[in-house]
């Protein structure tokens, strides 16, 4: 998928956070980019199907470019909590079938 954008990552655009870090979340759509697993590593991202739609300030928080009073455990849950949240949104749009 090199260079190509995926139809879920084009799908986070003006989108509402799903990460939702108390007083971490930017709440401003504009900024919604699709969030992968952290622990990857750069280029090593996970499948998008694996993201979840987060603003810039949670997504920082995520993947360890700024820090926040929340434990590694629970940012883990604020995270799987927001992938499961956009697979609904994806199942509800077509854009994910089961």
């Amino acid at each position: 998928m090199a260079g190509k954008r995926s139809k879920l990552r084009k799908s986070a655009k003006g989108r509402e956070c799903q990460i939702r870090i108390p007083g971490v979340c930017n709440g401003n759509p504009e900024t919604v980019v699709l969030c992968h697993l952290p622990g990857g590593g750069m280029g090593a991202k996970t499948h998008d199907m694996f993201g979840a739609f987060g603003c810039h300030a949670c997504h920082d928080v995520v993947d360890g470019r700024a820090r926040c009073n929340e434990s590694v455990d629970m940012l883990d849950i604020y995270f799987l909590e927001a992938v499961i949240r956009t697979q609904e949104i994806w199942l509800e749009e077509g854009l994910i079938h089961v």
